[in-house]
């Protein structure tokens, strides 16, 4: 067994090794920007998550629901910025409005119209938003949203989970961070109620906020239980502290987020990716009994300032995207298209005798070559190796995805896109099944 198991780790590295020569072939002009890159930027790049060896593509154009790089070749887009790309690339509705906000003048330093109506478009369609603030980022909302808790219960202690990710100095995916305020955070296991009891145990008096995502994004694709984000509301309120729910990449999932389709209200929700229409953007808002606490008219008020939370780009784009693009028979026609896609996939995987389990929700797929349902990112048994396999194998078939094994469909994405990833995917699945099958 072990001279079997070896075989099959030296002949992946083989194929692995194919593989990147023949990408290192194909795409010189990359591989040259990024080392151009490199002298000022580290590693030639200023976002990790874009980061994958040999080395990452550098987009030259997109347009629609595909991108095309420096060496001239043209992907179906399914990375779509890690769902930060919802609307495509160059939606016309959008690209009108940013024109026009350009048109208009730009850092007006003071308010805009468009800020009031994206505001009560967020507001219209999430029942737990009686008051926004916008930002400008996930990142940003995030640590706002769970500061103001701080302030409004009067304690220091937060909850959160193992796997989740609320920014780039809120991770708790493992390994080194640049994570701040650690030493007033507890960490729970997600989808388990018991652990959550645990790690309360003596903070109780202190905890201000507990804050999670309804679906783990960067922990991979997986969604909470009913009963577990009912638990976490219930505890939440019988100890006197603010429910967040980080509905940054989840809010794309319903009219309302995902606490539309659980049922579930929190204190307060975290916003940001797809919904600055493309630009920079994040938000936060809940309760008015929370948000006014901002309230600038109000005698000890707690500033938020910004200099671009209301900066005219985001705004425009913003509201227009929401509004006209990603309106709600939009997003259920995108989930409808994901669900086929789920099933395609399902019965190619079943076909090559492959296990696999597709976690996320909606136009978020996650995929994991392993048999047994995800609960938890501890439960994830797809490898670095294989990850690394079917993303290269994906890339020489012109599908742009991550790294990371998640497929993000865009209101852009056609029915030819599908059927190109399906094929991909089949492909690979044909070839690689021994290594895939290997967890």
């Amino acid at each position: 067994m072990l001279h079997k198991n070896t075989d099959a780790t030296s002949g992946l590295e083989k194929v692995l090794a194919d593989l990147e020569q023949d990408y290192r072939s194909r795409n010189p002009r990359s591989a040259e920007q990024v080392a151009r890159a490199a002298q000022v930027l580290p590693g030639g790049s200023t976002r990790t998550v874009l980061h994958f060896d040999p080395f990452p593509l550098v987009i030259a154009h997109a347009s629609g629901s595909h991108v095309t790089d420096l060496d001239g070749h043209e992907y179906a887009d399914f990375a779509n910025d890690f769902t930060a790309g919802f609307y495509g690339h160059s939606d016309p509705l959008i690209t009108e409005a940013l024109r026009s906000a350009i048109d208009s003048g730009l850092s007006f330093g003071g308010l805009n119209l468009h800020e009031e109506k994206l505001a009560r478009e967020i507001c219209t369609r999430f029942d737990s938003i009686d008051r926004v603030r916008f930002c400008n980022s996930g990142t940003e909302a995030n640590l706002i949203a769970i500061q103001l808790a701080r302030q409004a219960m009067g304690r220091s202690k937060v909850l959160a989970f193992k796997g989740g990710y609320h920014g780039s100095v809120l991770s708790f995916l493992g390994g080194k961070s640049m994570n701040c305020g650690m030493d007033n955070v507890v960490l729970a296991e997600f989808n388990a109620v018991e652990s959550v009891e645990a790690a309360a145990v003596g903070i109780l008096d202190d905890l201000a906020a507990i804050v999670v995502e309804p679906m783990m994004s960067s922990g991979g694709g997986i969604l909470a239980e009913t009963g577990f984000l009912q638990f976490l509301r219930e505890f939440s309120t019988r100890h006197g502290a603010l429910l967040i729910f980080d509905e940054v990449q989840t809010a794309r999932m319903g009219r309302g987020g995902l606490q539309e389709i659980f049922g579930i209200s929190p204190d307060v929700t975290t916003l940001g990716k797809f919904l600055g229409g493309g630009a920079s953007f994040g938000a936060f808002g809940g309760e008015a009994a929370i948000m006014d606490l901002l309230d600038a008219n109000r005698e000890g008020a707690i500033p938020h300032g910004g200099t671009f939370n209301n900066n005219i780009l985001s705004m425009a784009a913003g509201h227009v995207g929401y509004s006209k693009v990603a309106t709600p028979g939009a997003i259920e026609g995108a989930n409808a298209k994901a669900s086929e896609l789920r099933r395609r996939l399902t019965e190619v995987a079943q076909g090559a005798d492959l296990p696999i389990q597709l976690g996320g929700y909606g136009t978020i797929i996650s995929i994991h070559f392993q048999p047994n349902e995800v609960r938890r990112p501890s439960e994830i048994r797809t490898s670095a190796k294989q990850r690394k396999l079917v993303h290269l194998e994906l890339l020489k078939r012109q599908i742009y995805a991550s790294r990371r094994g998640t497929i993000n469909l865009s209101l852009a994405t056609t029915g030819d896109d599908i059927d190109s990833y399906v094929r991909a995917f089949k492909e690979i699945s044909t070839l690689h099944s021994g290594f895939l099958r290997n967890t």
